[in-house]
């Protein structure tokens, strides 16, 4: 997986993640910091200069995904990989929290009292 892939799964899941399950508000919380982190990054890259990355096409596209993830992926990808987002450390790091924030833990429920057959 490539940095820009990492960032779009951590959208993907940030999007779709939290709204069950106990880490909802961890998730929730790291998801809206990778946005922000994206969206500046994407304000200014590239600004007027029209390009794939560039300025406000890029937010637009980004505010597309976040309504209709199937459709606006592909274009988010070129966009993410046109901002340098691969290279910003900022960014990766929410975007890895995000991801580690919504892996299951591996604990199993033990029961307080023996189940009795």
């Amino acid at each position: 997986m490539t940095e820009v892939e990492l960032v779009a799964t951590a959208f993907a899941t940030g999007a779709a993640a939290g709204l069950t399950g106990s880490a909802r508000g961890t998730v929730h919380d790291l998801y809206a910091g990778l946005r922000e982190a994206v969206r500046r990054r994407l304000a200014g890259a590239g600004a007027g200069s029209g390009g794939v990355g560039g300025g406000g096409y890029g937010v637009r596209v980004l505010d597309a995904y976040e309504t209709d993830p199937d459709v606006w992926r592909t274009r988010l990808l070129q966009v993410l990989a046109g901002s340098g987002v691969e290279t910003d450390e900022e960014i990766l790091a929410a975007a890895r929290a995000v991801l580690r924030a919504e892996r299951p833990t591996g604990r199993i429920p033990v029961p307080a009292r023996p189940v009795r057959p």
